[in-house]
């Protein structure tokens, strides 16, 4: 995906701050499935967490923190590009200056140790000789670990950051300034390359420094094994890009982050900004079912075995998000020593952790019996599978917070999620099993029609609150209800009427204003309508519904949670792996994208 023209001063940015942060939409993302970094139009890194997704950046300038890593033309005014390598997340800078085009390829190395990170950035001069500008100032613990223990040794650099090390090599010409520890100019002749790597470890360094060329070959070759190509279709880039999305989001055997970052205000100055770099168990049960769509089994077995760890370890105590190693989401708390990306305050820690979300349950039986059905549930996963369902057999009455984390009440959404596990599952079991679960989903079923469907025979948002909601598109694409079902058909019209705005959807009306005045889009909720469209059979209006909601993203092609309308840009945090999920499976869903072999 070619990046949008910006026209940029000296130094990088309009105001001449080559610190301050820019729009969402013209961030890339770099990941490795233990961390993940954000790359800025003027070659900046200004969001690096080490080692891992959770801990503390050593890059924090996208949240007003002083540490970043520049790659920068030098004195010339550019234009900015970009775009991903096929199938990675290896991701190429490109600015046009008066005098030549620059590129700069940056990936982390893939795949990645735990507790070690290695940036791998390669500056090429296309057709000039290029002079660029380079500024090293990691600065761990949200900026307040300066450098120190700091030495040279030919093109080398070590130093400390807070408990980390740091190794850097490739920067020869570089040296303290005012600007920070290792900064100046390289030149690069025309044809020419220059590496840079910069490695991040929770250890002393005592091998050799890495071989640049080595590093780009394995990382090339681990992106090409570990996302699958697709056989074709009007949608196959984004689909393979999703996919490559959520593997990078994915840590090896464990957790999928909901997204990169933190504190990204999903409204300027509405105190809606979170902390989104832990794994919730609803996201990544979504994306371990779009990536079985398509016959690559790798994010689905991972997700199984997250999920199934979890549900056995917490049973009934289940929270509904965790960090990627399976532990506690620590306690929100508001960070002081930074000022934050405009329009929030930072925040670190959620206060998600000891919610009840009843539809967690639902969609942790959807992702055991979709595996089921690709035969890869082991007999561990089997008992989590059995012991979910007894959990919903005791649980399913009490009032829960939702999938959009509320106030507890009687959500009709969690409860048909329930019945649509329930019937998943019952899909895969042994009689017995099945038909005790068949006659629980239809109990749940008859509560929530005497008490959650409207007058008008939709359904209605919870037991006390007669207004629609989008969320209950999903029950009937996931199967609580038969196919034809005239309530899930009613509540479709219903959403499209009351949350539609210029082809994108809204989650609920929070209150009398205008929709779009509280929140943004949501895309989920987009490439659900796309879904319910598809099931309804209407064609034409499933690809509408997708297409314009595929759109809503930046030149590199992510995906936040919500899409400002009126102002077309990016809210929230960056990417939201759920909105990956979902275009995915949509895309496999409507035909545009075909899987090379069909999934079994």
């Amino acid at each position: 995906m070619l990046g949008e023209v910006r026209t940029v001063r000296r130094g990088g940015r309009p105001d001449g701050d080559d610190r301050a942060p820019n729009v969402l939409r013209e961030y890339a993302l770099l990941a490795d499935g233990y961390r993940g970094a954000l790359v800025g139009p003027d070659g900046n890194v200004s969001w690096l967490c080490a080692p891992g997704w959770a801990d503390s950046p050593v890059f924090s300038s996208l949240l007003g923190g002083p540490g970043d890593y520049l790659v920068t033309p030098a004195n010339q005014r550019f234009v900015w590009g970009g775009h991903y390598e096929p199938g990675s997340l290896v991701w190429v800078s490109r600015w046009v200056t008066t005098s030549g085009i620059i590129e700069c390829r940056e990936a982390l190395l893939f795949p990645a140790e735990r507790q070690r990170v290695m940036l791998l950035r390669q500056i090429r001069a296309l057709d000039q000789d290029a002079l660029v500008r380079v500024r090293l100032d990691p600065q761990a613990d949200f900026g307040r670990a300066p450098v120190r223990e700091v030495r040279r040794d030919g093109p080398l650099w070590w130093a400390r950051s807070g408990g980390l090390h740091l190794r850097h090599s490739g920067g020869e010409p570089l040296g303290p300034t005012s600007d920070g520890p290792l900064c100046g100019e390289l030149r690069v002749p025309a044809g020419g390359r220059h590496d840079l790597v910069l490695e991040i470890s929770a250890q002393p360094f005592t091998d050799e420094p890495p071989d640049p060329a080595e590093s780009w070959r394995t990382t090339e070759f681990s992106w090409r094994r570990s996302v699958p190509p697709l056989a074709g279709g009007p949608a196959q880039r984004d689909a393979v890009f999703a996919y490559a999305v959520l593997r990078g989001l994915t840590r090896p055997g464990g957790g999928m982050v909901a997204a990169a970052t933190t504190s990204l205000p999903e409204r300027a100055l509405a105190g809606r900004n979170y902390d989104y770099r832990y794994a919730w168990l609803r996201d990544q049960s979504l994306a371990g079912r779009a990536a079985g769509l398509i016959g690559r089994y790798d994010l689905l077995d991972d997700a199984v075995a997250f999920l199934t760890e979890r549900v056995l370890d917490d049973g009934d105590r289940l929270s509904p998000a965790y960090t990627v190693d399976g532990g506690p989401v620590p306690q929100e708390r508001r960070l002081e020593s930074l000022p934050g990306y405009p329009g929030a305050a930072p925040r670190v820690g959620n206060w998600i952790g000891t919610q009840l979300q009843l539809d967690v349950f639902g969609e942790i039986l959807l992702l055991l019996a979709a595996a089921g059905q690709h035969d890869r549930l082991d007999d561990t996963s089997w008992r989590a599978l059995k012991l979910t369902a007894d959990i919903i057999r005791d649980r399913w009455c009490q009032p829960d917070s939702g999938i959009w984390e509320l106030p507890a009440r009687q959500w009709t959404h969690s409860k048909l999620m329930c019945v649509a596990g329930l019937r998943a599952a019952a899909q895969v079991a042994p009689d017995g099993l099945a038909g005790r679960w068949v006659s629980l989903a239809d109990a749940i079923l008859a509560d929530a029609a005497g008490h959650g469907l409207h007058p008008s025979g939709r359904w209605q948002r919870a037991y006390d609150d007669g207004r629609v909601d989008a969320a209950l598109l999903f029950p009937g694409i996931r199967g609580a209800l038969p196919q034809g079902d005239p309530r899930t058909e009613a509540t479709r019209q219903a959403v499209l009427a009351d949350l539609e705005c210029d082809g994108y959807l809204y989650r609920f009306r929070p209150d009398s204003r205008p929709l779009g005045d509280a929140e943004g889009a949501f895309l989920l909720c987009g490439f659900a309508a796309a879904l319910a469209a598809w099931q309804a059979g209407d064609v034409v209006e499933a690809n509408r519904w997708f297409e314009r909601n595929r759109a809503a993203c930046g030149p590199p092609g992510l995906f936040t949670e919500e899409y400002d309308v009126q102002q077309r840009q990016l809210r929230a945090n960056l990417p939201q792996a759920f909105v990956h999920a979902l275009m995915l499976e949509t895309a496999v869903s409507l035909g545009q994208a075909a899987p090379c072999r069909p999934p079994r």
